[in-house]
C-alpha cells in the first residue's frame, strides 16, 4: 500500500477547453451528484432558453445541434468544468492554483474570483453568438515542433496552441486550414482535425472578439484570490491583465500556451494536478511533463477518457476522490444522491 505523504502536494486544477467535448460527457453525474447537478444547472439556467436547449441536446441520444458546434461545445465545457470544480469544493478540496485551457481559463476566472459567475455566463453567451457568425474553420492537431510548421503558416493559418514540445494545434478558417492540412500530410507530418468548427485562437476570430468588448462595460473585474496561471501569458495572471477587458475579450483569437504555462505552474513546486473537465486530454499532456514523469508531481483526472456507461462517470469520480484522499487531503462526504 502506498504511504500517505507527510505533506500532501497542493492541488492545482486543470480545466480543459475546446476539443475536450464528446458525446455523453459527464452524463452519469447529472442528478446523481447534487453538487455537480446544482452547479451545472446554475450555469445553464443563467443562459435562459438557450441553456435549456443546450441541456436537452447534451442529454439526447441524437442532439438537434451537434456537440462540436460552438453553440453547444462552449457552454457545455464551461458548465461541466465549473460543476466539477464546485464538486471538489463541496468535498472540501481547495486548489492552490488554477490552469485552464481555452474556455477553461474563463471558468478559472470565476473560480479565482476575477468576475462573478452571472457576468461570466452572460459574456460567454455574447462570445458564442459572435463566434457563431465568424467564418467557419477549425483546428488541426500536429505532431511537430513550432519551427517545423513555419513553412505551412500563413496570415490566416497560425499556431493556435502550444500544448507540448511537439504537440501543436494549428488554427484558421477554411479553406485555408484545409490547404495547410493537405500540405502537412504530403510532407509526412502527422496531423488530424481537432473537434472544432471555428478557427479558435486564430486571426479569423478577431473581429468577432472585438464585438464583445462592449459587454464588459460595468463588469467589476478583480485580481484573483487564487493564483491563476494563464494559458495566454504562460505565467501567473497579473493584476493588470485580470482587470483588463481586452485581455479577456480577445482570448478566443489569441494562441494558447498551455505547455509553457504548465512549465510555469510546476516550476512553483510539486503539485497534485486534478483535471476537472471532460476526458483526460490535459492529464495526458501533463503526464509527459518531466516533473510528473519523475514523480515530483502527479495527475488525477476526475473523469474517464470516454465513458462506456453512465455508471463509469461516477466510478471514475469516486476513484479520483480516493486518490486525492490518498495524497493526504481531507475529502468530506461525496454528496451523492441515494441510490
Amino acid at each position: 500500500m502506498t504511504a500517505t505523504p507527510a505533506r500532501p502536494r497542493p492541488v492545482a486544477l486543470l480545466l480543459p477547453g475546446q476539443g475536450a467535448q464528446h458525446a455523453r460527457m459527464a452524463h452519469g453525474l447529472y442528478r446523481t451528484v447534487p453538487a455537480f447537478t446544482d452547479a451545472l444547472d446554475e450555469v445553464l439556467d443563467l443562459l435562459g432558453p438557450d441553456g435549456a436547449a443546450v441541456r436537452t441536446d447534451w442529454l439526447a441520444e441524437q442532439p438537434a445541434v451537434p456537440l462540436d458546434d460552438v453553440r453547444r461545445a462552449q457552454p457545455l465545457l464551461f458548465a461541466i468544468d465549473y460543476a466539477l470544480a464546485r464538486t471538489l469544493h463541496a468535498w472540501g478540496v481547495r486548489p492552490a492554483a488554477i490552469l485552464g485551457h481555452s474556455v477553461g481559463e474563463a471558468v478559472g476566472a470565476v473560480l479565482a474570483g476575477v468576475l462573478p459567475l452571472a457576468d461570466a455566463v452572460r459574456l460567454l453567451a455574447e462570445r458564442i453568438g459572435a463566434i457563431a457568425d465568424a467564418p467557419p474553420g477549425g483546428m488541426l492537431a500536429v505532431a511537430a515542433t513550432a519551427e517545423a510548421v513555419i513553412p505551412y503558416l500563413t496570415e490566416q493559418v497560425v499556431i493556435g496552441a502550444i500544448n507540448g514540445p511537439q504537440q501543436l494545434l494549428l488554427a484558421g478558417p477554411d479553406p485555408d486550414l484545409a490547404v495547410a492540412e493537405a500540405e502537412l500530410i504530403a510532407s509526412g507530418i502527422t496531423c488530424m482535425r481537432a473537434r472544432a468548427t471555428s478557427g479558435f485562437h486564430s486571426p479569423s476570430l478577431r473581429p468577432a472578439c472585438r464585438r464583445t468588448l462592449a459587454g464588459y462595460d460595468g463588469v467589476e473585474l478583480r485580481s484573483p484570490r487564487t493564483p491563476l496561471v494563464s494559458g495566454y501569458t504562460a505565467g501567473e495572471l497579473s493584476a493588470g491583465n485580470a482587470v483588463d477587458p481586452g485581455f479577456w475579450a480577445m482570448q478566443p483569437a489569441e494562441p494558447v500556451l498551455f505547455g509553457p504555462a504548465l512549465d510555469a505552474l510546476l516550476a512553483r513546486g510539486p503539485h497534485l494536478l486534478v483535471e476537472a473537465g471532460p476526458g483526460q486530454g490535459l492529464s495526458a499532456l501533463a503526464r509527459r511533463h518531466p516533473e510528473v514523469g519523475g514523480g515530483r508531481s502527479a495527475v488525477v483526472p476526475l473523469l474517464g477518457s470516454r465513458p462506456r456507461t453512465p455508471a463509469d462517470d461516477l466510478q471514475n469520480l469516486l476513484r479520483a476522490a480516493r486518490a486525492i484522499e490518498a495524497e493526504g487531503h481531507a475529502v468530506s462526504p461525496y454528496h451523492l444522491a441515494p441510490a
